[in-house]
């Protein structure tokens, strides 16, 4: 039985552990996005968030705690100058883990982890999702655009074969 045994040893001892998490919060911390194991990214998920979370307050103790996790002096002030303002009113969920697909030499399943607030593609998704109109109800207002489109289909019909038999004049002449 596994009672109390919820820490992934990643096959590790724990100083190289300590070591391996550090570097790959560091590298995700400055690339804001990164490629590695699943097994990895779900072990870096709960390593980095709580440090993600102290550096919403920016003390010199908070970032001596970073700093003692990170060792990494650039990772640090990235953190609290351009991700921190950034996921100031965030209240945590601050990395999400996506899986993609297996790696060739040794079919590891794969995962992308990133910041969510710094994934242009989905912020731009996501903006474009706020700009629909809210519902309708099936009234005479939501029934009548559909009859005034119908007229207006009409005429672009009317026009399409006045065009043609001028298409086939040149040919008989």
């Amino acid at each position: 039985m596994r009672h109390n045994k919820a820490v992934n040893h990643l096959g590790r001892q724990s100083g190289h552990r300590k070591a391996m998490l550090a570097n790959m919060a560091s590298s995700l911390i400055l690339k804001k996005r990164i490629t590695t194991t699943v097994a990895k990214a779900k072990a870096l998920k709960p390593y980095l968030e709580p440090l993600v979370t102290k550096s919403k307050e920016d003390t010199t103790h908070n970032r001596r705690v970073v700093f003692s996790y990170l060792k990494d002096k650039n990772a640090v002030s990235e953190l609290f100058r351009v991700i921190a303002p950034k996921i100031a009113d965030r209240p945590g969920g601050y990395l999400r883990i996506l899986h993609i697909g297996f790696r060739q030499g040794d079919a590891a399943e794969m995962a992308l982890i990133e910041f969510v607030d710094f994934n242009e593609a989905a912020l731009a998704s996501g903006k474009k999702e706020e700009k629909k109109a809210t519902r309708r109800s099936r009234s005479k207002k939501a029934a009548e655009p559909a009859a005034e489109a119908a007229p207006a289909a009409e005429p672009v019909a009317e026009e399409a074969p006045a065009a043609e038999p001028a298409a086939e004049e040149p040919k008989a002449e």
